[in-house]
């Protein structure tokens, strides 16, 4: 699995056989882990972080690699859903806290 592949299935804590919906379409299957800000030619490894990888299907990761305003819109509901995963994240703590300190 490739290291951004990886960045992005662990975030979302998502399995190898998951089924991961496209964050663009919300329709097809992803297949691709987009970079939102490319990496340029070689590749390079230093956007490989969350906020910079989007899981779309083939479709919408060649509009998303040719329009810059579908790249926009891919960004913005990208970062609402890494959004709603920390928040979710957090209110996870705060249960597990609430019910470990209710057993002291």
């Amino acid at each position: 699995m490739k290291k951004h592949t990886k960045v992005y299935m662990t975030f979302f804590d998502y399995g190898e056989t998951d089924f991961v919906m496209c964050e663009f379409c919300q329709q097809d299957r992803a297949v691709d882990i987009h970079h939102l800000e490319s990496r340029g030619m070689g590749g390079s490894k230093e956007k490989d972080y969350i906020e910079n990888l989007a899981a779309l299907c083939r479709d919408c990761h060649n509009k998303c690699e040719h329009d810059k305003m579908a790249n926009f819109y891919c960004k913005i509901k990208h970062l609402e859903l890494v959004c709603n995963q920390i928040f979710a994240l957090i209110e996870y703590e705060k249960r597990y806290d609430n019910r470990k300190n209710r057993n002291k």
